[in-house]
């Protein structure tokens, strides 16, 4: 009878545990119940080498640990169209589960208003950012050996540019300072990045690269830089980066009150920067966990750590602004866009 009691002791005391066990699951985080074991997509809209796959790759490495249930976290990249098929990959195509997130073109809501504000493929309107890494301003350069040194040798001679795709800032730039400020960039667009556009600098079969981020060439290319490897003709920017105060801004160039407006339209994009987000209908729970974590990563030291070895520049931005610069663009005034497009369209 007392080994009979001790069995049945030993049996009640494990029934009890399984009941503390399963008790406790019911009541774990139901976002961490959906991460666990999921593995968690950093979409991005370009080739591998380039300041976009930096700072998803970025974001890759460091996010899984700060989202519940700590999901593994990859990054893909889905180059085209000027990041408009990842940008419509996760907007239509991907589950709206909270396992895609997205880094496209920063000049991606400029374009929207291009073509239309709603296209067929995607809202940009509607976009649920997660934050800003930082802000970028892209540049349009020539090698250090070049006889095109400053965007003056760019207006006395034709300087075949190499560019992504249309609505990128790598095509439309040049073509609009052509159309307001006089130069004489021919774009060779299709490449699938600022990486292969570089390598064709390099190889001599450009003359100039459109459009490289500022913050990818200090953590991938600092030498550009300290040895004036680069000659920088323009900055997508609204003003003077304070680290390159000799090259002239898109918001001083154009050579009329109404040219100025339409560079500085473009040049509003270096504000979106290298940013985050997911689509629209991924559950509100959802996306506030995405949020928190992503506000989490970019305070964790080990974060800040490793940008800080890798040069890498962090400039965050909430996704409440990010939302309002979306909506400042996209209220841009209609006059402005259709000289924007007679520009794009002049041969």
């Amino acid at each position: 009878m007392a080994r009979v009691r001790g069995s049945l002791r030993r049996l009640t005391s494990a029934m009890a545990l399984a009941i503390v066990a399963l008790s406790s699951e019911a009541s774990s985080d139901p976002i961490e119940d959906v991460y666990k074991g999921k593995t968690v997509r950093v979409v991005i809209g370009y080739g591998e080498g380039g300041g976009y796959d930096l700072y998803g790759r970025l974001a890759a490495q460091h996010l899984g640990r700060m989202i519940p249930g700590k999901p593994t976290v990859i990054a893909q990249n889905m180059p085209g169209a000027g990041s408009k098929i990842a940008a419509r990959h996760i907007y239509a195509a991907a589950p709206k589960d909270g396992t895609y997130i997205g880094i496209v073109s920063q000049a991606i809501a400029n374009d929207a208003l291009i073509e239309g504000a709603v296209t067929k493929d995607f809202d940009v309107t509607r976009f649920a950012w997660l934050g800003r890494i930082t802000s970028n301003v892209d540049l349009g350069v020539t090698l250090h050996g070049s006889a095109v040194k400053s965007l003056d040798d760019a207006q006395m001679r034709e300087v075949v540019i190499g560019g992504l795709a249309a609505g990128t800032n790598s095509v439309m730039v040049p073509r609009l300072l052509n159309a307001v400020a006089g130069t004489k960039f021919k774009v060779i667009q299709g490449y699938k990045g600022s990486a292969e556009v570089t390598l064709a600098a390099e190889r001599g079969e450009v003359d100039a690269i459109a459009a490289i981020g500022l913050p990818g060439i200090k953590s991938t290319r600092p030498d550009w830089l300290g040895e004036k490897r680069m000659n920088v003709l323009y900055q997508v920017a609204l003003k003077r980066h304070p680290d390159l105060p000799n090259a002239p801004a898109l918001g001083e160039l154009g050579k009329t009150p109404e040219g100025n407006k339409i560079l500085r339209f473009i040049a509003s994009s270096s504000e979106v920067g290298r940013s985050l987000f997911v689509a629209p209908d991924v559950p509100p729970e959802r996306l506030a966990a995405l949020r928190k974590a992503f506000l989490a990563m970019i305070d964790d030291p080990e974060f800040k750590a490793d940008t800080e070895r890798r040069r890498i520049e962090i400039d965050p931005l909430p996704p409440e602004k990010l939302a309002e610069i979306i909506q400042e663009t996209m209220a841009t005034p209609k006059e402005i866009v259709e000289r924007v497009k007679q520009a794009m369209e002049a041969k």
